[in-house]
């Protein structure tokens, strides 16, 4: 789907060089397809000599030519380049957006012309290729335009496809999520410390029962309350962990801070 297709990548910094790296691992583009941007030549250099790929500091320049132009900028900053760029950009191209808070109205209105829009909203653990992304088409964008955004984050972690009104959500649930969890590790390590054992074999021991249970989630389907209870015996200890996790609110901290994070993203263009 994506051989032969020139990709312009606006905006290389941590997220556009982990979708840079997975798409070149998994040989879905090869290196000549793709050209990057960044603020400053230091960093296109480092692209240019690790991955291959051509570069430039002049993101006119990148669009031009372009089938697929991937917007990896921050949200405060996306509209303010895409009105620069609206003579250079056209309706045969396509815009697929990882821009946090950015809907495609927005990107429409800013560059005045009927251009198929797909947005994403990735998160970090893309870098290991466990990463979830959500895909959201907007007003123009059409069947192709999703199964190319899913080509291009299918290397990197599970995609799903999610009407756009969801993607504020998406932001304060999977693209914040990792932060909950790795606050819910590292207490479970401290616990872990706290009755005797070593602070790295309770890192691990936390870590890796996290990565299971979420596994056992995504590949049995069951209702996370069905494994839970599974794993908790009568009168056994799991329970008395249960009620101390209760007791302490866990439960609702979790939902509190996804909703609370859902708002504020979208706060991020439009803080007023």
């Amino acid at each position: 789907m994506l051989q032969n297709k020139r990709i312009a990548l606006l905006g290389t910094g941590k997220l556009g060089e982990t979708l840079l790296a997975g798409l070149l691992d998994s040989r879905t583009v090869s290196p000549n397809q793709v050209v990057t941007t960044a603020a400053h030549q230091e960093r296109l250099s480092y692209l240019s000599q690790k991955y291959g790929v051509h570069t430039t500091l002049n993101n006119s320049k990148a669009v031009q030519g372009a089938d697929i132009i991937l917007i990896c900028l921050k949200p405060q900053t996306v509209l303010e380049v895409l009105e620069k760029l609206d003579s250079k950009i056209s309706e045969k191209q396509v815009i697929i957006s990882a821009a946090a808070s950015v809907p495609t109205s927005s990107i429409l209105e800013a560059l005045g012309k009927e251009i198929p829009i797909v947005r994403v909203m990735p998160n970090t653990p893309c870098v290991i290729k466990l990463g979830m992304t959500a895909i959201s088409p907007g007003k123009f964008a059409k069947e192709t335009h999703l199964a190319m955004a899913e080509r291009i984050f299918g290397p990197i972690g599970r995609t799903i496809r999610l009407a756009e009104k969801h993607m504020d959500a998406v932001t304060g649930l999977s693209a914040s999520g990792p932060a909950y969890f790795y606050m819910v590790i590292e207490s479970l390590a401290e616990g872990g410390v706290k009755v005797g054992l070593p602070r790295e074999v309770a890192t691990e021991l936390a870590a890796q029962t996290a990565l299971g249970a979420a596994k056992m989630v995504l590949e049995t389907r069951e209702h996370p309350a069905k494994l839970k209870d599974a794993v908790t015996t009568p009168a056994g200890c799991t329970i008395d962990g249960l009620m101390e996790l209760e007791a302490g609110g866990l439960r609702v901290a979790l939902i509190k801070a996804v909703v609370q994070a859902t708002k504020r993203a979208k706060e991020l263009v439009s803080p007023n």
